[in-house]
């Protein structure tokens, strides 16, 4: 069985949260290599190009800010969006890895988001769910 493993990065300097970007990394996995390919896409799409970006994809992490009541509100759309684009090529009841992940949790005093709201969601949605800074 393949073990999630979260990469944590902090960016300094030239990081811009508005621009899409791809990371590429390699990652040995129960001892096998693995190229991943991850897409920040800064939440800049229209539909169109978010749903190519979608089909694109074979793992997701949608990720919202503690501190953004309207990311976490986008959150419902973006998973059902997911599950519907791979949901074809799939068994009934199979869908692609998907992840909820809230982010920003060191910022408790611009929290509009509580972490029960993001645990019962990701327990509504059957997401595992993470809470990072």
């Amino acid at each position: 069985a393949l073990t999630v493993r979260f990469i944590t990065r902090r960016f300094i300097g030239d990081y811009d949260p508005t621009l899409e970007m791809i990371y590429r990394h390699v990652a040995v996995i129960d001892g096998d290599s693995v190229h991943l390919e991850i897409l920040d896409t800064a939440g800049q799409e229209d539909s169109l190009q978010l749903e190519e970006k979608i089909k694109w994809g074979e793992g997701f992490a949608v990720v919202y800010s503690v501190t953004d009541r309207c990311s976490f509100d986008e959150v419902l759309r973006l998973c059902f969006l997911v599950r519907h684009l791979h949901g074809g090529a799939r068994r009934a009841g199979e869908h692609p890895p998907l992840v909820l992940v809230a982010n920003k949790k060191d910022l408790q005093g611009d929290r509009m988001v509580a972490t029960a709201e993001g645990e019962s969601l990701a327990k509504a949605l059957e997401l595992p769910f993470l809470e990072i800074s």
